[in-house]
C-alpha cells in the first residue's frame, strides 16, 4: 500500500533532508511539499490524505502555535508532527498537548530523522530522546491548549486578527464577511476559551505562544 507525506516547511534544504530521511525507510512514499501554511492548507482543503504531515514551526505569517492549529482545524485527525529548531521542554509539551503526534528537532540527524518517522507510522507518540516533561503547569495552558483545538479554522484566523489589534470593521474587511458574521465568531471565540472579553482571549493565547516561551528562559 502507498505511503504518503507532506512536508510543510519554507527551507527548500530542509525539505529535502526531510524528504531523504522518509524515502530511507519508505522508498516508494508519495511526498508532496508546501513552502507556507496557505500552501498546506489548500493541499489538504482538496481532500487529500497523508499518512503524516511534517510540519515547520516557525512559518512565514503565523505565529505561535496559530499554523498547526488551522493545519489540524482542517482534519482533526490528520496525523502532524512538529519538526522546529525550538527545543524548549515546554514548546513540545504545549505541541502535544495541542494534538501534535510528536516532535522532532531539527538538530537530529538523518538516521534519528527516518527513526521517528517510523515511530509515528506505527501509530506511537514521537519525542526527542532528551525531552524531560516541565514541572507541573500551574497555569493551566494545557487547558488553554484543549480549548484553541475547538475552534474552527474561520474562528481561528479571527482570533489571529484580534490578537494584532483589529476591529470587527476591519476584520470583516479581510474576511469578506457583514460586521454581524464577525461579532458572532468572537462570541463563540469568548465562549470556547471561556473567557469574558477579547483583551482576556488575546492574554490568554499568549500564554501558549512559543515565541515568548523561548524567549522567557
Amino acid at each position: 500500500m502507498d505511503v504518503s507525506f507532506l512536508v510543510v516547511d519554507d527551507h527548500p534544504l530542509f525539505r529535502d533532508a526531510l524528504t531523504l530521511a522518509i524515502k530511507a525507510s519508505y522508498p516508494d512514499a508519495i511526498i508532496k511539499e508546501a513552502s507556507s501554511i496557505e500552501a498546506a492548507k489548500e493541499t489538504i482543503g482538496r481532500g487529500e490524505r497523508f499518512d503524516v504531515v511534517l510540519l515547520d514551526l516557525s512559518m512565514p505569517g503565523v505565529s505561535g502555535f496559530a499554523g498547526f492549529l488551522e493545519l489540524r482545524s482542517l482534519e482533526p485527525k490528520q496525523p502532524i508532527v512538529i519538526v522546529s529548531a525550538l527545543e524548549d521542554s515546554r514548546i513540545i509539551h504545549e505541541a502535544v498537548t495541542l494534538g501534535a503526534a510528536g516532535f522532532i528537532p531539527k538538530s537530529a540527524r538523518k538516521p534519528e530523522l527516518a527513526e521517528a518517522i517510523e515511530t509515528v507510522m506505527q501509530g506511537n507518540l514521537t519525542l526527542p530522546k532528551s525531552y524531560q516533561p516541565p514541572p507541573r503547569d500551574a497555569g493551566g495552558t494545557s487547558q488553554i491548549g484543549a480549548r484553541l483545538s475547538s475552534l474552527t479554522p474561520q474562528q481561528l484566523r479571527v482570533l489571529n486578527m484580534l490578537r494584532q489589534g483589529l476591529l470587527n470593521k476591519q476584520i470583516a474587511h479581510e474576511l469578506g464577511v457583514g460586521e454581524t458574521t464577525v461579532k458572532a465568531h468572537v462570541s463563540e471565540i469568548l465562549r470556547k476559551l471561556d473567557v469574558a472579553s477579547r483583551t482576556q482571549a488575546v492574554i490568554e493565547v499568549s500564554r501558549i505562544d512559543f515565541d515568548k516561551l523561548a524567549s522567557s528562559t
